[in-house]
C-alpha cells in the first residue's frame, strides 16, 4: 500500500470512529438524534466527496489555501526548485513541474509536488549516469535545507534513486559512497548560487494554483 492510501484508509478511519464515539456520547451530552444523524450524514460525505474529487488530497488542498498555506506551498517550491536547476545543469529535461497538492490533482497525482523528467528504464546505468541522477534527484532535498534548514520531503525520491542503484549491480558501499558526494556537490552548486534558487522557488509558487485563488493548472 502506498503511504499516500495508507494516509486515505487512516483518514477514513478516523472519521468512522469519530462518528461512532459521537453516537455513543451524543445522548449522554443531550444531542438531539436529529443533529447525530446530520452530523454522520455531513462527515461521511465530505469523505466520499475527498475521495472521489480529490483523490483523498482534499485535507492538503484545503491546508495550503488557508492562511499559512503559503509557507506549505514555498517549500515544496524550494524542493521542486532544486531538481529543476540540477536538472538544467545535467542537461536532463524536465517535462512538468507541480507545486501544491491541487496541482498535481489536477494532473492525476496523489502527491503534494513534483518535477517530471524521463528517468531510464533499463535496468544497468553507466556510473557516470547513475552520479547524473544522484545528484538530480538528490538536489530536491539538498534545496529545502538550504532554503529552509531541514527537508521534509524527498521520500520518492529516495526511493527511486534506490532503485536505480539496485539495478546497477553496484555493492551497498559503492553507491552509499557514491550517493554521499553526489550530495556534497550538489549542495555546493546551489549554495553558490542562492539567489538562482530563491528567485527558481519563486517563480513556481508564483504560479501554483490554491483554492480560492488563480493559477497555473
Amino acid at each position: 500500500m502506498s503511504s499516500q492510501s495508507e494516509a486515505t484508509a487512516l483518514r477514513a478511519g478516523a472519521v468512522v470512529a469519530a462518528l461512532t464515539g459521537l453516537s455513543v456520547a451524543g445522548p449522554m451530552l443531550g444531542l438531539p438524534a436529529s443533529w447525530l444523524a446530520l452530523i454522520s450524514a455531513g462527515g461521511l460525505a465530505a469523505l466520499t466527496l475527498d475521495a472521489a474529487s480529490f483523490s483523498g488530497m482534499g485535507g492538503h488542498i484545503l491546508a495550503e489555501a488557508l492562511p499559512g498555506g503559503q509557507q506549505r506551498l514555498w517549500r515544496i517550491a524550494a524542493h521542486e526548485a532544486g531538481h529543476v536547476l540540477m536538472a538544467q545543469a545535467e542537461t536532463i529535461p524536465v517535462s512538468q513541474v507541480l507545486v501544491g497538492s491541487l496541482a498535481c490533482v489536477r494532473a492525476g497525482l496523489t502527491s503534494r509536488g513534483a518535477t517530471a523528467f524521463s528517468v531510464p528504464d533499463h535496468a544497468k546505468l553507466p556510473l557516470e549516469e547513475l552520479r547524473r541522477w544522484s545528484r538530480v534527484l538528490q538536489a530536491g532535498m539538498v534545496a529545502e535545507e538550504l532554503l529552509l534548514g531541514e527537508a521534509w520531503g524527498g521520500r520518492d525520491d529516495r526511493h527511486l534513486l534506490g532503485r536505480l542503484w539496485g539495478l546497477s549491480g553496484h555493492d551497498v558501499d559503492t553507491a552509499r559512497r557514491e550517493q554521499r558526494l553526489a550530495r556534497r556537490e550538489v549542495t555546493r552548486r546551489l549554495r553558490s548560487d542562492p539567489d538562482a534558487l530563491k528567485q527558481q522557488a519563486r517563480q513556481l509558487l508564483d504560479q501554483a494554483p490554491r483554492l480560492f485563488r488563480g493559477g497555473a493548472s
